[in-house]
Parts: structure tokens; C-alpha cells; sequence
């Protein structure tokens, strides 16, 4: 994947979405719960594929602080007290792009689990 930079990164608190624009004219609107179960920490994506854990009850999560780290990620301090999760700028722009397949099949995994997704976008 080419190198990608955000030139904008504003978090809007109420509506809990991280709104991201990239050099490369992109912009993405990301929820703080697509943001959360789509954690690239290990608690998350497990230390291989297939060790993926599916994150249940997070639709009110948001995030507490935003922390740069160095010039290429942010870490996102999580309400829940999730704060492992170092977001590169590229998997930022890979979620993104990819917003729509992944939080589909977010959402089936739920149902498929046997939870109800209490979201006001449903």
C-alpha cells in the first residue's frame, strides 16, 4: 500500500465519530465503535489469523484521548478502558476504504453470536 498521511484528524465527541481526510484526497467519517472492535491490538486481532475475538456490547463506546505516536499512528484511549490499539496511518485509511464490507460483517458476526445490536444507525 503507497504511503498515506492524514492532513485533517478531528474527533467529534457527541456524535463519537473520527473524521480523517488523507493526502491523497480521501475523507472517512469512522465511528468509535467500528474503530474499538476493529482494534489492531492483540486483544483484538489475536496473534494470528483466525484468533480474531469478536467484541460484543461496544455501541456506546467512545474515545477519551487521542494520542499521536511519533508521526506515522494514534493511539485511541477508549472509555472502556481499551488503550493497547496503535492505529498506523494506513490501517486508519484501510478501514476507511473498507468501512462498509467490514462493518456489514461486523454485524453479522454479532447476529451470528446471538447479540442484538441496540445502534440508532440499524
Amino acid at each position: 500500500m503507497s504511503r498515506v498521511r492524514p492532513t485533517e484528524i478531528s474527533f467529534h465527541k457527541v456524535s463519537r465519530i473520527l473524521e480523517l481526510s488523507f493526502d491523497d484526497g480521501s475523507n472517512f467519517k469512522l465511528p468509535t465503535e467500528y474503530l474499538r472492535v476493529y482494534s489492531p491490538s492483540a486483544e483484538v486481532q489475536g496473534h494470528g489469523p483466525g484468533q480474531e475475538v469478536l467484541q460484543i456490547g461496544k455501541e456506546d463506546v467512545n474515545i477519551s484521548r487521542i494520542e499521536p505516536v511519533g508521526h506515522y499512528a494514534l493511539c485511541l484511549v477508549f472509555d472502556d478502558k481499551h488503550d493497547t490499539g496503535i492505529y498506523s496511518w494506513e490501517y486508519l485509511f484501510y478501514l476507511g476504504e473498507n468501512f462498509e464490507i467490514k462493518w456489514t460483517s461486523y454485524l453479522e458476526r454479532l447476529k451470528e453470536a446471538g447479540h442484538e445490536h441496540k445502534s440508532k444507525a440499524d
